[in-house]
């Protein structure tokens, strides 16, 4: 049993999941680190290693959505995510783990190592990759691919939303949050202050303050958004956080119905740099400074969110909080897997990301 479900049992019968994860992942102080961005009570939440496969905060919410699928009974997943998505390879390669095909549709994003090493990874995970030059035209695909799913397979593909941001992927980050009240109450680390994470889809933050407040825990949730306000923003928290608190309490009828006013998670604007997937010079330090600790960052989400946090300690002068970072990244190598591939044999429409230089501050 998961601490969600030991705390409200109704839910084990009534919403499915499928482990992928082998327990709780270690909450871990790293006072080197804090010193070094001005936190001196720094602790870090390694769902980098949430998963045997693949680490970061997606395998959590695909426990509950890859469930979702197998009682479908269909065949295929159909997600989506920009080419060197996260979401997209962890949907494939626990898809292909529980006996499952999964289709990737993919739009641009700035070109680095990471976008290579996913897009290699989702070949061979088995995954079909379909490359659409814009949002758009990917809406316009997404027809055809299921209409083509279900012709390969006699069944339409079950679609996962961007970042696996439905209530049901959110219900992942609600149990996160169920398990780190249960290490405070172990003395595994002290009640957090503040938790910081990167804001995309926004499903880890939303998922984290509704399960905190649900679990008695009084910490803020502190957002670096990392994506256009469009895809993140405050109503766009509440809502999904209302969305989840309604379907946990459909499943069972002691969840809350609906969270408070005010416990909604705080977004830290300022960070983004030029877009989605462009690196800065702030997020490169911080994914330097945390490498220097044996933590393993990226450019995208992590990065920019441990930099968002170093700059607050800075000016700051010293932050006299107890803050958790809540490392979403994949520290797992993918390389033993990868190694050796020849990226033309992927679909045409992404080669470019291999024959195109990567962006000058993915050193």
């Amino acid at each position: 049993m998961i601490p969600l479900f030991d705390t409200y049992p109704a839910l084990s019968q009534n919403l499915s999941r499928v482990p992928l994860m082998a327990g709780p992942t270690p909450v871990e102080a790293a006072p080197g680190l804090g010193e070094r961005i001005g936190v001196p009570g720094l602790w870090v939440k390694r769902d980098d290693i949430s998963g045997g496969l693949y680490g970061g905060n997606k395998v959590r919410k695909l426990e509950f959505l890859l469930a979702r699928a197998v009682d479908a009974g269909v065949r295929e997943v159909l997600t989506f995510g920009c080419a060197g998505s996260n979401h997209a390879l962890a949907t494939a390669l626990y898809a292909k783990k529980i006996g499952l095909g999964a289709i990737l549709l993919l739009v641009p994003q700035p070109n680095s190592r990471r976008v290579r090493e996913n897009l290699l990874a989702d070949f061979f995970a088995g995954a079909r990759i379909r490359h659409f030059s814009h949002a758009l035209a990917m809406a316009g695909g997404t027809a055809a691919e299921l209409a083509r799913g279900r012709r390969r397979t006699g069944r339409t593909p079950f679609v996962i939303p961007f970042g696996g941001s439905s209530p049901e992927g959110v219900a992942g980050y609600v149990n996160a949050a169920f398990e780190l009240a249960a290490q405070v109450r172990a003395g595994q680390c002290p009640e957090p202050d503040e938790i910081w994470t990167p804001l995309g889809s926004m499903g880890t933050a939303a998922g984290l303050a509704l399960g905190l407040w649900a679990a008695g825990l009084k910490s803020t949730v502190m957002g670096v958004r990392v994506v256009d306000s469009t895809f993140a923003n405050p109503p766009g928290l509440t809502r999904l956080m209302a969305r989840t608190a309604k379907v946990l309490h459909k499943a069972d009828a002691t969840f809350p119905e609906a969270p408070p006013q005010g416990s909604e998670p705080r977004i830290v604007d300022g960070f983004i740099g030029r877009g989605y997937g462009s690196f800065t010079r702030e997020c490169m330090e911080a994914v330097g400074l945390a490498a220097l600790e044996g933590i393993s960052l990226e450019g995208t989400y992590t990065g920019k969110a441990l930099g968002a946090l170093a700059h607050r300690g800075r000016t700051a002068r010293g932050m006299k909080k107890t803050v958790l970072f809540w490392n979403t990244a994949n520290s797992r190598d993918l390389f033993p897997r990868i190694a050796g591939m020849d990226y033309r044999n992927l679909p045409k429409a992404v080669h470019r990301y291999f024959e195109e230089l990567i962006q000058p501050l993915d050193r």
